[in-house]
């Protein structure tokens, strides 16, 4: 029933989809070679702790809608504080690293979720963080994290997680 009720909704959403497409490109079909990222991730923390900023390209779901797998690129730069709301590079375990948005700040404590999660926090310290997204790539344009009409989205995004399920359900069958 639920493969019916999945395919049903991605039929019926196919005109949104293939405009959606349109407009955000789609997953690039370039060779790319990947790297385990608990070994290329800590080079990136270690070239961010000095100073360098540094464009990596997304893997996983956790981030959706506002970061697609394998289609988007975050620029990265270190920061000396963060606030509820950052997307930010964290390592929360030795070689496990998430990128993921602080939705709770206590002292030098955080608390992140990535916007496509339903339920589930890290936690870490802010020394844990590596870096902060400063621009979000897609293949035809760049947008700045403190776009207010990004942020916009951001804000109502976090009021709409007891509904998230529901929402990225309906995303899903678009992408």
């Amino acid at each position: 029933m639920k493969a019916i009720v999945k395919r049903s909704t991605r039929v019926l959403l196919t005109p949104w989809r293939k405009s959606y497409q349109r407009r955000n490109g789609t997953t690039s079909l370039q060779p790319r070679h990947e790297l385990p990222n608990d070994a290329w991730l800590g080079e990136v923390s270690k070239m961010l702790s000095e100073g360098k900023p540094y464009a990596i390209y997304v893997k996983g779901y956790s981030m959706r809608p506002f970061i697609e797998h394998t289609r988007d690129r975050v620029f990265l730069e270190k920061r000396d504080s963060y606030d509820v709301g950052d997307a930010v590079l964290a390592q929360i375990a030795p070689g496990h690293y998430v990128l993921h948005r602080i939705i709770e700040k206590h002292g030098e404590n955080l608390v992140l979720q990535g916007d496509g999660n339903v339920r589930g926090v890290e936690h870490c310290r802010q020394q844990d963080v590596s870096g902060l997204v400063t621009q979000y790539i897609r293949p035809h344009r760049i947008i700045p994290a403190d776009d207010p009409k990004l942020i916009r989205r951001i804000k109502l995004w976090r009021k709409l997680r007891p509904v998230r399920r529901y929402l990225l359900f309906i995303y899903k069958a678009i992408v």
